[in-house]
């Protein structure tokens, strides 16, 4: 078997669906390469990854974790990541900076589909990677038949690399298929090497041969070799294997149980010895092997006794404690493992490491000594686009200064959450991937910053406009001793088309109205309608002031802009006011299995389908586009993601308004109006 020979430090990201096992792989690695001497578990809340307080009271990751091993002298970074599809930026930025990804998926043939989108993401980016197909000791599926299904999921051919061995109905052991070396399972211990079972024989020569067959469609010496029917050197398979794998032209497709340690060591036996190197990964990322020493950070933690640490990947060269990245001072250098850290003096290419007290340092930013990035360094995947938000408040009055500086480092945290101001609704709104994701939020400004905050349903931003023309007259007059006040109006307030805002002018002759008020009239106009009849702001509509009368001692500004509130008021209601909704338009991605259900979805949430297409560059999947109100799209992506395990998505943004009439509109209006009372 060929080695990567000093290869110095590498990085492996534990990627996959929620469920699939990746924080107990985490486990069984560090226990069999040492790092720990007893394995942690989950339900203990006692491993080394989710070590936060919200992990480990929901049991699931909720941010990523960094763990280091040894494994035969070479160093390894293990990048445990969150599988919940609402915490999935972790993942993309640790799968930025990774040498190879482990795609943990569980052995159910109905639930391939969940790793669609990050095999999806891993072919884009032609990062390396390879499939552990965990809870194999739990399984009643066929191994071909779960092949099949994650084959029709990926883009890049999946190469089994090992065939179970079958005692009953149990999984015992395994043959490998580049070796053609048979193993028994010993929990908590190496695999045993047994001889190879007569009753597997001809399973594992199809399959070495398709083994085989798929490495040929890269190798033309290898075809030849096959053509004639000569079989080749284990080491050439193995080189075959290692080049293939490292430029992303195959997925390896390995088997195992990680709550039993089975199949662990040899995945670490392939992780070792067919991972690229650094210098190799560096330059598929665009930065070349010579020049100054370049780190990316891929995660921001604010730490309640430390401070800031920014994650890094030392893509070249070296760094120490104390040197200046970018303008900004290491203030202080890690190695991690899990929640402990441990201080180093300096750290080489290939490493992880912790940099402490980097205030200007945000995720996703590529450090240097000069500052400059490296030429042709590929940029930063931009953060996943918001699905899901809360209208947020601090619970007791006296947080709200807190709440703006504990929401910037929640956010520094973790890029896909954002935070928003609804201009109409004067609320401020969490944006982010899901309910699950934002409640996380919420728990971490209580947990970390002692900030409890109340997390609700955003108000839609109806808007109202009318339907009938009318003019109206008011005056105000007021007598209170010495000056008084006196403003008197005519309006003609009409409707505009849908979309065309506001428009005041005047038509007044002969100076019945001086101009030096007119824009005074405007004033108070303009205010009313930022709360008509109906109470919404009014749009779409054009106020004429035609005439009026002053007085030469009473008049003033605030005068006719009373006035001409007034007449607004007066004459508004009179105009038939209509209630307007704001309509999105929402392109829907989901398989195509699944776009029949899709439609029936949004066809129940008073949406209008488009049509609908194959989505572009995504096999078997389709696009579904909707005309649907704001308030059906709010938690669209719970269902959506329900009927589709989870990998359905959507993009959503304004198009129009849309008027909104009878029982809905009344019920909309009378919760306006309670929220008023109250």
């Amino acid at each position: 078997m060929s080695e990567t020979k000093g290869s110095g430090p590498r990085c492996a990201a534990l990627v996959g669906p929620y469920l699939s096992g990746k924080t107990t792989l985490l486990e069984s690695l560090l226990f069999a390469t040492g790092a720990i001497q007893r394995k942690g578990n989950v339900k203990n809340a006692n491993t080394v990854g989710d070590s936060a307080e919200e992990a480990r009271a929901r049991q699931m990751s909720t941010e990523l974790s960094v763990a280091n091993a040894t494994f035969l002298g070479d160093p390894w970074s293990f990048i445990d990541c969150p599988g919940s599809v609402e915490l999935a930026q972790d993942g993309r930025n640790a799968l930025l900076v990774a040498d190879i990804a482990v795609v943990v998926c569980e052995p159910e043939p109905d639930k391939a589909l969940t790793v669609a989108p990050l095999l999806k993401m891993l072919d884009e980016r032609e990062i390396p990677h390879l499939v552990f197909i965990n809870k194999m000791d739990h399984t009643t599926s066929r191994v071909r038949d779960i092949l099949d299904a994650l084959q029709a999921v990926s883009d890049r051919p999946l190469v089994l690399r090992q065939v179970p061995i079958v005692d009953g109905e149990t999984v015992t052991g395994y043959v490998d298929l580049a070796s053609e070396r048979a193993y028994r399972y010993q929990p908590g211990k190496p695999s045993e090497l047994v001889q190879l079972p007569d009753s597997i024989l001809e399973a594992e020569s199809t399959a070495r041969t398709e083994m085989l067959e798929s490495l040929a469609d890269f190798d033309d010496a290898l075809l030849e070799q096959l053509l004639e029917d000569v079989v080749p050197q284990n080491a050439e398979i193995y080189q075959h294997l290692t080049s293939s794998l490292r430029t992303d032209r195959i997925v390896p497709v390995f088997l195992g149980s990680a709550e039993q340690d089975a199949g662990v060591r040899r995945l670490l036996k392939a992780l070792r010895h067919e991972t690229a190197n650094v210098a190799e990964s560096a330059a598929r990322v665009g930065i070349a092997g010579d020049g100054e020493a370049a780190v990316r950070v891929f995660k921001t933690f604010h730490l309640a006794h430390s401070g800031k640490l920014s994650i890094g990947r030392v893509w070249r060269g070296a760094i120490k404690d104390g040197e200046t990245l970018n303008g900004q001072r290491i203030s202080g250098l890690f190695r991690l493992q899990g929640a402990h850290h441990d201080k180093l003096t300096g750290a080489s290419a290939g490493e992880v490491v912790g940099l402490g007290r980097m205030e200007g340092v945000a995720t996703g930013d590529l450090l240097t000594p000069s500052g400059r990035p490296p030429a042709g360094a590929a940029d930063w995947l931009p953060p996943l686009p918001s699905l899901f938000s809360f209208a947020i408040r601090a619970e007791k009055r006296d947080d709200e200064v807190k709440l703006s500086a504990a929401l910037s480092k929640v956010i520094e945290e973790d890029p896909s959450l954002r935070i928003e101001h609804d201009g109409d609704t004067n609320q401020m709104l969490l944006v982010g991937q899901g309910e699950i994701h934002l409640r996380i939020a919420l728990d971490r400004l209580k947990a970390r910053y002692s900030l409890p905050v109340l997390g609700e349903r955003p108000q839609v931003p109806y808007k109202e406009t009318i339907r009938k023309p009318v003019s109206q007259h008011a005056r105000f007059k007021r007598q209170t001793g010495g000056h008084g006040q006196f403003g008197d109006v005519h309006v003609d307030i009409k409707p505009l088309a849908r979309g065309a805002g506001f428009e005041f002018h005047d038509t007044v002759v002969g100076g019945a109205v001086p101009r030096q008020y007119i824009p005074a009239v405007a004033t108070g106009v303009k205010e009313y309608l930022q709360r008509g009849p109906l109470g919404f702001p009014v749009v779409d509509i054009s106020v004429a002031l035609t005439d009026g009368q002053y007085h030469a001692v009473d008049s003033s500004e605030q005068a006719f802009k009373t006035a001409g509130r007034m007449a607004m008021s007066e004459g508004l209601p009179k105009c038939k006011p209509v209630l307007l909704e704001p309509i999105y338009e929402v392109t829907i991605s989901v398989p195509s299995e699944h776009t029949a259900k899709a439609q029936r979805l949004v066809s129940g949430r008073r949406a209008q389908i488009l049509g609908f297409d194959a989505k572009p560059g995504w096999k078997g999947w389709d696009e579904v586009k909707v005309h649907m109100p704001q308030s059906e799209v709010y938690d669209l992506i719970n269902e959506l993601r329900s009927l589709t395990l989870g990998v359905g998505s959507y993009d959503a943004k304004f198009d129009h308004l849309q008027e909104l009439t009878g029982r809905l509109a009344d019920q909309v209006v009378a919760a306006r109006t309670e929220v008023d009372a109250s």
